[in-house]
């Protein structure tokens, strides 16, 4: 608001001047002219509140005659000096304004203003939101969907444009702003009692580092999550102890070599990401074999990585080899047939086109199809508006990076332990992994599992704090009975109890306040299950049988009567 005051005052100051001079003028000169009463007698002149009087209509255009009396030549002469004296100073001074509302800086200090006043009338948690490109806007729809409130920055003015006009059912305040300046996270909310959190989510690696190193030294205790592109730049963050960095061409790696050595593993992450309710994806089967990878960016590195571990033969084409520093590779960008062939595409078993270009991707697998029908094709997507053509193509796995980085935020943000159930999975088999899949299945039948966790605190789970009050055990097969019969089960399986990392705990564990519990289960379950963590009159039931008198006058009444 001030700086709006300063910017309106500093280019008006001129034209307030001149207008106040002109008026200044004039009225001085009309107090001077000697006037003439209504017999034609000479006066002295008019008195300075008539002449102020006279030239606030006049100078306005309103214009209601000579008043109190008919004027003298003198002042009939001067009233002209004023009134084109006045007009011209009202029109250089409109002119000044219609100039600085169309001015680029005024506008911007006035979002500005506007936006910092929506976040500080903000009352319920939000997050912070820096940069709104594809990755951006697939997390923003994704919590507007939830009723989670976002405060959004990015740097590019059409992203921002495209936001507004964005069909949302929350006003998500949004700012075109440098997100490396710690002035714009302040303004965006960072010191806001309600700010959750920083997702830092822009394409520059050095912009994603500044807002975490920002949101560490000024708000510590508040949670970030960061996209990198690089493992520098990952390494870096971590030193500053940002809570969760997401490398989405190392993701992409890690998840294709889990494929090849553990594909149930592979398969239960495919299930616990997906959307709820949609149908289960098929296992993917990736062969084992040579494998041609072109491209050897950040995303060839991170696969060619994760593959040479799993013991992958492996032959790189690259079209600029001493850029990226490839050394034995196949120069070419892959999408010649004679650069295929000499790559050995005829005896591989798959091929990887991850290059940044769209079009030469699309033109890789398509020339290796035509050469080896058979192969496994993995084809790397850079533009979301490109995502008919790799759909209408069918390559055995499309990679998308902002698909990748958006659900791995939004699995952060809604459910914080899958990350810790993921991580502790990695140390089993693969065959435990089957079994779990076979247990989904079970409870979830042949549709993506509901994924939630729930936390022993008083506000989500009253009815457990007011049972352990009372003495009363609660275990976590009490909380997956069924609250219209007792003895069934809700379709739902705890996955992981958060106090002690136990994955698949046993249903005897008791529970207690403070604890988080992962659950899946079939899409609806979860609405079910809340009935009783909240109404103590129902979990009273699942834990002994009687279904109480809910009433004052009923309780009463069974209390007589020997219910309770």
């Amino acid at each position: 608001m001030h700086s709006v005051l300063f910017l309106i005052l500093r280019r008006m100051r001129v034209p307030l001047i001149v207008l106040i001079s002109s008026y200044a003028i004039s009225i001085l000169g009309m107090s001077l002219m000697p006037g003439v009463d209504g017999e034609g007698n000479p006066t002295p002149g008019m008195s300075l509140f008539h002449a102020f009087y006279f030239i606030s209509y006049t100078a306005t255009t309103i214009g209601f005659g000579e008043l109190p009396n008919a004027f003298s030549e003198a002042q009939r002469a001067w009233a002209t000096v004023a009134i084109y004296l006045t007009v011209l100073s009202w029109l250089y001074s409109i002119g000044t304004i219609l100039s600085l509302l169309q001015d680029a800086g005024f506008r911007r200090v006035i979002r500005a203003s506007a936006f910092q006043r929506q976040v500080r009338r903000l009352r319920q948690p939000f997050y912070m939101i820096c940069g709104c490109g594809e990755t951006g806007a697939l997390l923003m729809k994704a919590l507007d969907s939830r009723n989670q409130q976002a405060v959004v920055m990015d740097i590019d003015p059409d992203r921002i444009s495209e936001l507004e006009l964005g069909q949302y059912h929350l006003d998500l305040p949004a700012l075109t702003a440098d997100v490396r300046l710690p002035e714009n996270l302040e303004a965006a909310g960072l010191s806001h009692p309600q700010c959750a959190g920083v997702i830092a989510l822009t394409n520059d690696d050095q912009a994603n580092l500044s807002v975490a190193v920002a949101a560490k030294l000024l708000r510590p205790e508040l949670p970030v999550l960061c996209r990198a592109e690089s493992l520098e730049t990952a390494d870096n963050m971590a030193s500053f102890g940002t809570d969760e960095i997401v490398n989405a061409y190392e993701a992409f790696g890690e998840h294709l070599a889990m494929a090849l050595h553990s594909p149930g593993q592979h398969l239960l992450y495919d299930w616990l990401t997906d959307i709820p309710g949609m149908p289960l994806s098929e296992p993917l089967k990736p062969p084992h074999g040579k494998w041609v990878v072109c491209g050897y960016g950040r995303f060839g590195k991170a696969v060619v990585r994760n593959l040479r571990k799993e013991g992958i033969e492996l032959v790189i084409v690259e079209a600029e080899p001493g850029r990226t520093g490839c050394t034995g590779c196949i120069h070419g960008s892959g999408t010649e047939a004679d650069t295929l062939l000499e790559a050995g595409i005829k005896d591989a078993v798959g091929i990887v086109a991850g290059t940044d270009n769209d079009v030469n991707n699309l033109s890789i697998v398509m020339t290796a199809r035509q050469l080896k029908p058979e192969l496994f094709m993995v084809v790397r997507q850079n533009r979301h508006a490109n995502a008919a053509l790799f759909q209408r193509f069918g390559a055995n796995v499309t990679m998308q990076a902002a698909d990748i980085v958006g659900h791995e935020f939004l699995s952060l943000l809604t459910t914080p332990l899958l990350s810790r159930f993921f991580a502790k999975c990695k140390e089993k088999p693969n065959d435990w992994a089957n079994e779990l899949l076979s247990r989904i299945v079970a409870v979830a039948g042949d549709t993506v599992p509901e994924i939630w966790d729930v936390e022993m605190s008083l506000e989500n789970a009253v009815a457990v704090h007011q049972a352990l009050d009372a003495d009363m055990e609660v275990t976590l097969g009490d909380l997956i009975r069924d609250p219209s019969d007792r003895d069934s089960a809700l379709p739902c399986i705890p996955l992981l109890l958060g106090s002690t990392e136990a994955l698949l705990p046993d249903m005897e564990t008791p529970v207690f306040p403070g604890d988080r519990i992962l659950f899946c289960g079939h899409p609806g379950t979860r609405r079910r299950q809340v009935l009783a963590l909240r109404n103590y009159k129902v979990l009273h039931y699942l834990l002994t049988g009687q279904d109480n008198p809910g009433g004052l006058v009923w309780q009463r009444f069974g209390l007589r009567m020997g219910l309770r």
